[in-house]
């Protein structure tokens, strides 16, 4: 039933395939299995989280495509809030959100770093050129992950630098976070 109200475009399904454990049974087709896929996310976005969304006025497609970027830039758990808190925060703020796996999403490949050159890439999808959520999500996140949006940590950073082992540097000002960008890469 969200999918009526998500949007046409490239990717639709983008975020929606919900990341589970599933008992896929033999000869089953690959639309059986989207199928099942859709069918979780539906359960386990109404019975966990559509009446928080609804509280917060907040659409199944924009806590999905936000929750998608935590899940890209989170690597692990205790984290993800506070991730999500930098990206209300920047959003709030009417900062651009400055998120690389929007960029890689846009440029359609995977790599581990992002070059400067990679950053003018013009695709609605690069959060350093275009303010706000890109166009759709760009991963499909987990539970964790869509928690982290409708629950974000409230802090006041706004910026952060991945530092090895999974973990992140969180700073408050643009100072603070070249600081410790010169000091972890």
């Amino acid at each position: 039933s969200f999918m009526k109200d998500i949007p046409a475009r490239d990717n639709r399904l983008e975020g929606f395939l919900f990341p589970d454990t599933y008992q896929v049974p033999r000869g089953i087709t690959a639309r059986e299995v989207v199928d099942m896929m859709l069918a979780r996310f539906d359960q386990v976005w109404k019975t966990r989280f559509e009446s928080s969304a609804r509280q917060q006025g907040r659409t199944v497609y924009e806590v999905v495509t936000l929750a998608s970027l935590v899940e890209k830039e989170a690597k692990i758990d205790e984290e993800r809030p506070i991730i999500a808190g930098v990206l209300e925060n920047r959003l709030r703020k009417g900062m651009l959100l400055q998120v690389d796996a929007t960029v890689l999403y846009g440029l359609g490949q995977h790599k581990q770093q992002v070059t400067y050159e990679d950053l003018k890439v013009d695709s609605p999808y690069n959060t350093y050129r275009y303010p706000g959520l890109p166009p759709g999500p760009i991963a499909s996140p987990g539970a964790a992950s869509i928690e982290a949006v409708l629950n974000p940590a409230r802090h006041d950073y706004y910026y952060y630098v991945y530092v090895g082992d999974g973990r992140h540097y969180f700073s408050r000002t643009y100072e603070e976070h070249l600081q410790a960008k010169n000091s972890h890469t």
